[in-house]
């Protein structure tokens, strides 16, 4: 069992906790995952695949048919045989018998092929649902962007303004004002280019579902929320329960049943016939039959089942590699959260405090005339730096995350350290 798509990311997204309260206009992650499992033609397309097997599956259940057929002898001949007056009718009814499981054989190579259509829609569904939070997380990212723009554009307005004071007082030359005015600038222009990497980023999500003209705004998010997860070891023992690894077993059901119906093979089929033949020169009538069974059967099937056998081993070597792939891709992201994780706490509780408060000093200073302009606008532009550097980092922990649980198929809770299943749908 695997997660719902309402459950999929939306523990390790943490942010996206408090979004459903928002306004009807509001698109909330859950959301976006429920309008991408209804609608999306990847999904949809499994529906009729499944019809195609299912029809595989009836025909493998058929047996051979009854052939019905009619033989003339000795008709239009010469001599004794001119015309119809000699001719032999006879009526037969003929099948084959098949032996060696030939049957059972097929049907279980079909009904393994549906059963493993079910673990390849959900490896489909785990891939979309984490390409949705991926771009809605950058939505939310361009988003904040914005708001970091609107904090720097609030800082250089009081630099501008207190410019204005000084040079008006005689304090400082022009030079520092239009400096400070093209700062103020720069600040709007980043603004500028968040709203428009927002309007880009939320068209690119409405296309998961088809949307062309998106009306809706996603919720409000706090990408630098980080929920706490287990260490690798703890994580990597949840990838044999995941369905990258889940559909080895179905591919391996699949290649024992054509190994089995490739062994069938080497039973030879009997071919019967029975009939009705009518003696048109005595008027009598005869009861006729036949039993036939080709030679070399076991031989000629001999090359198919070493060629299922060599498929039916190879299955298990293209496991271990994946495996290994998998688990590589889960340290490499394990190991890119935590950093990132450790680099958003530090900036939050060491950094970002410090610049603040030498940003107000600077602010301070420079209207007392102790500091030149040039040192305030290093302080402000440290302090943004600053900001981008955390959010930057958040969204690294966050697609690190994300892929973490494309792989484990898990949502963690913030804070326990520990995983939850969920249920598929």
């Amino acid at each position: 069992m695997w997660l719902r798509p309402a459950a999929f990311v939306a523990l390790a997204l943490a942010w996206c906790g408090s979004a459903s309260a928002q306004a009807p206009q509001r698109l909330t992650l859950d959301d976006a995952f429920a309008r991408v499992a209804d609608t999306h033609p990847e999904l949809r397309l499994y529906g009729v695949r499944r019809e195609g097997l299912s029809a595989g599956l009836d025909a493998a259940a058929l047996r051979p048919p009854l052939v019905a057929g009619v033989q003339v002898e000795n008709a239009f001949g010469n001599g004794q045989t001119r015309g119809l007056d000699a001719a032999e009718l006879t009526l037969t009814l003929a099948s084959v018998i098949e032996r060696g499981g030939k049957l059972d054989a097929r049907r279980t190579l079909a009904q393994s092929r549906i059963d493993a259509l079910a673990v390849e829609r959900e490896t489909t569904r785990l891939d979309l649902l984490a390409e949705v939070a991926r771009r809605y997380l950058a939505v939310a990212a361009a988003r904040q962007r914005r708001a970091i723009a609107d904090t720097d554009i609030a800082q250089r307005q009081r630099t501008v303004a207190a410019a204005r004071q000084r040079l008006q007082a005689g304090a400082s030359p022009e030079s520092v004002l239009l400096t400070a005015q093209a700062a103020l600038a720069r600040a709007e222009l980043e603004r500028a280019r968040g709203e428009q990497d927002e309007r880009a980023a939320r068209h690119h999500l409405a296309a998961l579902w088809g949307e062309r003209s998106p009306t809706f705004d996603v919720a409000e998010t706090d990408p630098t929320a980080l929920p706490d997860i287990d260490d690798v070891e703890a994580l990597a023992s949840l990838l044999d329960a995941t369905p990258e690894l889940a559909r080895f077993a179905g591919e391996q059901r699949i290649r024992e049943a054509r190994l089995q119906l490739a062994r069938s093979e080497s039973k030879p089929d009997l071919d019967w016939q029975l009939g009705v033949r009518r003696l048109e020169a005595s008027g009598d009538t005869a009861l006729v039959g036949s039993l036939s069974m080709p030679l070399g059967a076991a031989r000629r099937a001999k090359p198919a089942i070493r060629e299922a056998e060599a498929e039916l081993a190879m299955l298990g070597i293209e496991r271990e590699a994946r495996d290994i792939s998998l688990y590589s891709t889960l340290v490499e992201a394990h190991g890119r959260y935590r950093l990132a994780q450790l680099e958003v706490q530090r900036l939050r509780d060491d950094v970002l405090p410090r610049l603040a408060k030498a940003e107000s000093a600077a602010e301070r200073a420079y209207r007392g005339g102790a500091i030149s302009y040039l040192e305030w606008a290093q302080l402000q532009s440290e302090h943004t730096a600053a900001h981008r550097q955390q959010l930057d980092a958040a969204l690294d922990a966050q697609r690190a995350l994300i892929e973490i649980q494309r792989l484990t198929g898990r949502s963690f809770i913030a804070g326990s350290g520990a995983s939850t299943q969920g249920s598929s749908p």
